[in-house]
């Protein structure tokens, strides 16, 4: 019997080092190795995605090339376009494959791919390798040991964890790599159906994806925007990936220690730009093209190295990845019904506007599809206006304009214009605002998205819907000068810094002094010197959204109740009297306009929170997202 002959199948692990499946594929000591990479049509066509993302991994692809051929002259990153469930059986056959290794992917639809290559692999007599290597923890192995059921705090994880083991220190980046074998496609290619192509938008009609198996020079390169169907002009983000430039920026990082080792998320300014406050290798993380275990152990060995002063989870950088970990082990528990209200048991239902359709998709007979029903027109201009970054809040329409832009915001901003989107304002439903975040974010992690607007829509993992961010005193308490607004949205640059968060105050001799007129919606593309006045008074709305999510949560619906399913929640909401505009009060005297709402030491020390409307949150609060917030009323 001959050595192996094996084809790595590269996907989400677009590096060299620390790869535990890339490891194994070595150990076996192959006569020829193939590091592969398929264009899914999965994603290709129905995964919403920004021009700047698809170049940011096109960018680690090349580097992740570039790195092979250092070790081999004779070997690259080979890409092939087809399906992988279709492609597979056909090379297993023509190149004589041994073994198919991978890492495991715990996203949903990539689990079911994966099963179904597996059951081919296997009928083809070809041995399935698959090794963890895209968290901390194996997030099967978390969910196993916390008796099945998802994580929905960092407690929660972190106690799981403990019952997993240690989390596995980084292995080094191998020294060499096989030969590849001959690599024959004598075959007939499988082309996908294109249709629908949710990134159709941004594709300039000429997608030429499958034209070629092999590419369009028959040498399995790596494709180029324009092979996507894309325009390279469209791709404005300043920010370039590859596993080079993660290790080179991790490097970075860890040469400041005390930054890295005080790191806190939450005194991290979301309004500093050139350059950001965070160390912005999400994206890098999401790509695979650097390992969340080195990140971790450089971090945690630093912390420990520094002593007292370190910073400890949540705020630490650790912390951050065990939210990662967290919420691709609530994924990996709930499964397809995570990324959506409908069916998920663990997600508060809200009768929030815009709500999405439900069809079969890849993912699941019954999951949202994308689309969702106009139930408010104002609603949906709303929606429009948030996402051109035209709400007439300056703040939350820059951080949305750089997101477009360049395919990141801080963290922090990220909950302001989430909060500002469903509970803080327009009482949308958070599923809009994960679309939207799903086509731009550069480093969209399916669980991480999904799980970060339920959190923010206090729909699960947090409901403290009282601490509502304001598009006016948190900007103001990160910049009161405004230089973040004056960078993202022109049209204000010349305001005075009194009037910048608040144009609308402006007197007529400030506003002719700056060069700006305070008119119309802002979506009908607008004159120079125009900017639009705000969608809505802000202290109306807050007080309108937290009357209604007070109401949803004492009659305590979720994702899975039949009610919510069958159409008939509507009985109890109108039963309880609910109008959304009724303008009742849901805060608490201790309100403070939002400046820190993501400040839990500054209303700690303040002694804010002890209102009786507050003292009842806090009980819940301590439960987590699994608590009953008030009991299933059914009044």
């Amino acid at each position: 019997m001959g050595k192996p002959r094996v084809i790595y199948w590269f996907r989400t692990d677009l590096r060299l080092h620390d790869s535990p499946a890339l490891k194994a594929a070595l150990d076996l000591d192959p006569a020829v190795l193939w590091p592969v990479f398929t264009w899914d049509p999965h994603y290709v066509y129905r995964v919403k995605g920004g021009v700047n993302r698809w170049q940011y991994l096109l960018d680690c692809q090349n580097d992740l090339s570039e790195s092979i051929q250092k070790l081999n002259s004779k070997s690259k990153l080979f890409v092939l376009r087809e399906a992988p469930q279709t492609l597979f059986p056909k090379l297993f056959k023509a190149w004589n494959v041994t073994h198919l290794v991978f890492e495991k992917d715990t996203d949903a639809y990539a689990k079911e791919r994966d099963k179904v290559v597996i059951a081919l692999a296997e009928k083809a007599g070809v041995q399935v390798i698959t090794r963890s290597g895209r968290t901390l923890w194996d997030s099967d192995e978390l969910v196993a040991k916390h008796g099945g059921k998802p994580t929905m705090s960092i407690t929660q994880l972190q106690a799981a964890g403990r019952k997993v083991g240690q989390i596995p220190r980084p292995i080094p980046a191998p020294t060499y790599l096989p030969d590849p074998g001959d690599m024959p496609v004598e075959f007939e290619q499988d082309k996908p159906d294109a249709e629908p192509d949710l990134n159709a938008t941004h594709r300039g009609g000429n997608d030429k994806t499958y034209a070629n198996i092999a590419g369009p020079n028959g040498d399995f390169a790596i494709a180029t925007l324009q092979e996507l169907g894309f325009s390279a002009e469209e791709a404005s983000t300043p920010h370039r990936g590859g596993e080079t430039i993660a290790l080179k920026r991790l490097q970075e990082i860890f040469a400041d220690e005390e930054y890295a080792a005080t790191f806190q998320k939450p005194k991290t300014n979301p309004a500093a730009f050139e350059p950001q406050s965070t160390t912005l290798l999400s994206p890098m993380l999401h790509f695979g093209a650097l390992s969340p275990r080195l990140f971790y152990w450089r971090a945690q060995d630093l912390v420990e190295k520094y002593g007292k002063g370190a910073s400890t989870p949540p705020e630490s950088l650790t912390g951050q990845l065990l939210f990662r970990d967290m919420y691709f082990a609530a994924q990996a528990a709930i499964g397809p019904p995570f990324a959506q209200t409908l069916n998920n048991s663990y997600c508060r239902f809200i009768p929030w506007h815009l709500p999405s359709k439900a069809e079969a998709t890849d993912a699941g007979s019954t999951a949202v599809s994308g689309s969702y029903h106009v139930d408010s027109p104002q609603a949906e201009r709303w929606f429009r206006r948030w996402k051109a970054g035209a709400t007439g809040f300056p703040f939350v329409d820059a951080l949305m304009r750089q997101l477009r832009a360049e395919g990141w915001i801080h963290h922090l901003g990220r909950h302001a214009v989430a909060c500002f989107l469903t509970r803080g304002g327009c009482y949308v439903h958070w599923e809009r605002g994960a679309d939207v975040f799903e086509e731009w974010l550069l480093d969209h992690e399916p669980a991480c998205n999904a799980g970060n607007w339920q959190w923010l829509s206090c729909t699960a993992f947090y409901s403290q819907y009282f601490r509502c961010y304001s598009p006016v005193a948190f900007g103001q308490k990160w910049d009161r000068k405004g230089e973040f607004v004056r960078r993202w949205v022109p049209e204000l640059r010349g305001l005075d810094e009194r009037f910048i968060y608040e144009p609308w105050k402006a007197s007529r001799a400030a506003l002719d002094k700056a060069g700006v007129r305070i008119e119309g919606d802002g979506l009908g593309g607008g004159e120079d010197g125009t900017y639009p006045a705000p969608m809505f008074d802000f202290a109306e709305r807050r007080s309108a959204c937290m009357a209604a999510m007070k109401r949803a949560y004492s009659i305590g619906l979720y994702g899975n109740d039949d009610r919510v399913k069958d159409g008939t929640w509507k009985e109890l909401f109108e039963k309880a009297g609910e109008t959304e505009m009724e303008g009742l009060d849901g805060g608490s005297d201790d309100d403070d306009d939002g400046k820190h709402a993501d400040d839990a030491e500054y209303r700690k020390e303040r002694g804010i929170g002890a209102g009786k409307h507050v003292r009842s949150q806090s009980a819940a609060t301590k439960e987590g997202p699994m608590d009953r917030f008030a009991k299933k009323l059914r009044t």
